[in-house]
């Protein structure tokens, strides 16, 4: 991908994306398991991104709508879910960013978060689209897993309709079947054609969707090779799901990136980066 590709710069907090800003990345645990991980979580992150010099806008959700099973751990919910999000801003002085699974999710998320992110099986939801862009927030949305990267065009016209141009598209990976999905790196390409920034979820894309029977495995094991790949074929974000101790996550664990291991990654992706820029 060119540097040179002219994209919409978006303004998430104090970090700007695209048109030939640094790569900057999403990143927190899954879920928020309570106030006391969400702080000590964000705050360890805080740390390894100002020391690696990359921009950093902390995530977590509320509440995980999507789940396999019926048991599955969702999150504490909208409103106690954007009061610890509101502390983590407040305190750590981080950006934060959640997804709305509602309509009448959007408009109390809009007073806490920084952006708003669509999720992957509502990217087609045209009244949550809509009502979303309406709040003038920074949006993230990311592309369904039954999509074509053109067709995300659709996704932009009906942002834009409300005249929120404040827009990043984010690849998944598509849905290949019997639990298992497939990146296709052509993606991060054809959609900044677009003329926005583009995103890439790390650690969602080496998801295995169900693969557990009534919870979804993953292969984390892939996910800095998945990294170091999109990064050289270009992106403007990156999107990873990271937390001290994934085997004892209540979702999404399996492909969730160890804390630890990411100061090294963070390290590649620098240089990668670099490259882009030049």
């Amino acid at each position: 991908m060119e540097s040179s590709l002219k994209t919409q710069e978006v303004h998430i907090g104090p970090i700007t994306v695209g048109n030939g800003h640094p790569l900057a990345v999403i990143a927190g645990p899954c879920v928020i398991e309570s106030e006391k991980h969400a702080m000590e979580t964000a705050g360890q992150l805080q740390e390894v991104f100002s020391k690696a010099g990359i921009p950093f806008i902390y995530k977590s959700s509320y509440d995980k709508a999507n789940r396999s099973s019926f048991k599955s751990f969702r999150g504490p919910g909208l409103d106690e879910g954007l009061r610890i999000l509101n502390k983590v801003k407040a305190e750590l002085g981080l950006p934060v960013l959640s997804d709305v699974h509602k309509e009448e999710e959007v408009d109390p998320a809009a007073e806490v978060l920084d952006m708003l992110q669509i999720p992957a099986f509502l990217c087609r939801q045209t009244d949550l689209v809509v009502k979303t862009a309406k709040t003038g927030k920074p949006i993230n949305v990311k592309k369904g897993q039954f999509l074509a990267p053109w067709d995300m065009k659709n996704v932009i016209d009906k942002v834009k309709e409300t005249g929120n141009e404040n827009i990043v598209l984010t690849e998944r990976g598509f849905m290949f079947g019997y639990n298992n999905l497939v990146v296709d790196m052509r993606s991060l390409v054809l959609m900044r054609e677009l003329g926005y920034p583009v995103c890439f979820d790390c650690t969602h894309s080496l998801q295995l969707p169900g693969g557990q029977g009534t919870s979804s495995g993953g292969q984390r094991d892939l996910v800095p090779h998945l990294t170091r790949g999109a990064v050289a074929v270009g992106c403007d974000m990156l999107f990873m799901e990271v937390h001290p101790d994934p085997d004892s996550a209540p979702s999404d664990g399996p492909n969730m990136l160890r804390l630890d291991t990411l100061p090294a990654l963070l390290d590649q992706i620098k240089q990668l980066d670099a490259l882009r820029l030049s």
